[in-house]
Formats: C-alpha cells, sequence, structure tokens
C-alpha cells in the first residue's frame, strides 16, 4: 500500500509541476497595432533556442487572441535571431541604421501587410534675388561632374523634415546663403532610381535673405549669382526636357501667369502632430478661413 501510495503521489507531483510549466510559459511583450496586428520591440538578450520556444508559444497566442500581423523589431546587438525568425517564416521588411523589422503573417487568408515605403523625396531651389539672379553650383559628385554645368541646388529631404524646411536647409549647406521658402512651382514623379525606388522631386522656388556665398568644399565645385537668361541658355539645357520645363514654369511665374503651391500649417484629426498642406493660395477665395 505504501508502495502504491507513493507512486500516486509522484505522478500527482509530476501533473502539477507540468502544469505550473505551461502557466509560467514565457511570451513576448507587444503592443497593438491599428489593424489587428501585434508590435514586438526586442531588446533582452537570449540565445535562439529560447528564442524560438517563447517566438511559438507567443504566436500560438495571439493565433487564439484573432491577431494578424506580427512585427518584430530587432535592434542590431541582437542580430545574431535573424536567422531564427527567418526560419520561423518572417521576412524582412525594412532597415534602418540601429534596427531591423521582420514581419510575419498568421492566418491563412491573403497578407494585407503594407510594403515598405516606395519613395525618395528630393528637392531641387530655385533661389531667385531681385535682379532676376538665380544660385547656381557646380557638383564635385553625380551626374553633372565635370561637366561645367551650372544648376540650382538639390538635395534629398531627411526622415521627418518638411519639404519647405528641406529646400531652405540645402541652400543654407551648399552655398551658405540664407533664404525663405516660397512656394513649390512643380513636382516630377520617376521610378526605378535609388535602389529601385520611386523619386519625387519637389522643385521649389526660394528668395533669398542674404547674398556672400560660402560653399560646402566636400560637395560643391563653386557657386555663383548667374542672370536667370544666362543660366536657362546653357547648351546642355537642351538635352533635359524637365530642365527647360521648369525654367518654362518660372517664366511663367515671373510674368504672373502662373501660381504654384504654398504651405500652410494644419492638425490632423489622429494627432496633435503639425502638418504642411501644399496648395495653391492664390486660386482661393479671401475670406476662406485658413486666410
Amino acid at each position: 500500500m505504501s508502495a502504491s501510495t507513493g507512486s500516486s503521489l509522484s505522478l500527482t507531483e509530476a501533473q502539477m509541476t507540468a502544469e505550473d510549466q505551461v502557466q509560467q510559459i514565457e511570451l513576448l511583450t507587444s503592443t497593438d497595432d491599428d489593424h489587428g496586428g501585434v508590435i514586438v520591440e526586442m531588446d533582452k538578450p537570449m540565445d535562439s533556442a529560447t528564442f524560438v520556444s517563447i517566438l511559438r508559444a507567443s504566436i500560438s497566442q495571439w493565433k487564439q487572441l484573432g491577431k494578424k500581423g506580427v512585427w518584430i523589431k530587432l535592434p542590431i546587438h541582437l542580430v545574431s535571431l535573424v536567422e531564427a525568425l527567418v526560419k520561423e517564416g518572417f521576412w524582412y521588411h525594412h532597415a534602418e541604421p540601429k534596427y531591423l523589422m521582420l514581419v510575419y503573417w498568421i492566418p491563412e487568408s491573403t497578407n494585407t501587410i503594407p510594403a515598405n515605403a516606395t519613395h525618395r523625396v528630393g528637392v531641387g531651389a530655385l533661389v531667385v534675388n531681385e535682379k532676376r539672379e538665380v544660385l547656381v553650383v557646380q557638383e564635385k559628385s553625380g551626374h553633372f561632374q565635370g561637366t561645367g554645368a551650372w544648376k540650382f541646388p538639390t538635395g534629398v529631404v531627411d526622415q521627418g523634415e518638411d519639404i519647405c524646411v528641406a529646400a531652405v536647409r540645402e541652400v543654407k549647406e551648399e552655398t551658405g546663403v540664407d533664404s525663405e521658402f516660397v512656394e513649390v512651382l512643380a513636382f516630377r514623379q520617376s521610378h526605378m532610381s535609388f535602389f529601385e525606388k520611386s523619386d519625387l522631386f519637389f522643385v521649389c522656388l526660394l528668395r533669398p535673405l542674404s547674398s556672400d556665398i560660402q560653399i560646402q568644399e566636400l560637395e560643391i565645385e563653386a557657386a555663383q549669382w548667374m542672370p536667370f537668361d544666362e543660366y536657362a541658355a546653357q547648351p546642355f539645357m537642351e538635352k533635359y526636357e524637365l530642365l527647360k520645363c521648369i525654367n518654362d514654369i518660372y517664366m511663367a511665374k515671373f510674368d504672373g501667369q502662373y501660381s504654384g503651391f504654398t504651405p500652410i500649417s494644419t492638425t490632423s484629426n489622429f494627432s496633435d502632430r503639425k502638418s504642411y498642406l501644399y496648395l495653391n493660395a492664390g486660386g482661393l477665395k479671401k475670406s476662406n478661413s485658413l486666410f
């Protein structure tokens, strides 16, 4: 009897231990996104085997809760877990200097996870003074390197930077000239340009607030103020329809026959963050509440 009782107690103890282990399974800490998925921001170091065990338990839990997409933000110091994630069915979504984002789709339905950002945003700054001179530069690199061509300053908009701010910054960085944003004259969309991304290029009109030039020697060979007619008459302009169109747009603007898009500060209904709405202010009635 005692042996039988001892055996029975051991079995009960084993069952309780198993139940405790199930209840104590660690899950990945996550937050819900706005589209029925979860976001995991990894930070705690762990070996691959432990991570996979926790990951599988977490996915099982999320599946029971009806979650869809799983986003795992993996900081650079946990890069050793990438292989484990890929083997579990995750794929790369995007990468930044300090992290890699991987995603996974739980349901058997069609994957609706949006693709990574598809466009890069660039600006070109047409800075024209009261003498109708345009601020132009010769670059040490790029398409026009070594051609002797004079062009207006251009650059890429930084993450979190507004178009109107980027144009002013690029002018200051390349030439040392302070300027004031006036309007977006036009914009162009092109494709397969930068690592197969599409490109949005905004041509901006600016008003100079200073005239002295101090070039950025790392990127700029030379800079000067040039009469607009002389700038537009450069031989290479005939090869580039885009530049000819920009010149025609500026001429129409100068003659009072064209109005571009000016930035109006707005607040989104979904957040308190300020953003700019670019619009043709001249086409609106003066009674509009925006003005």
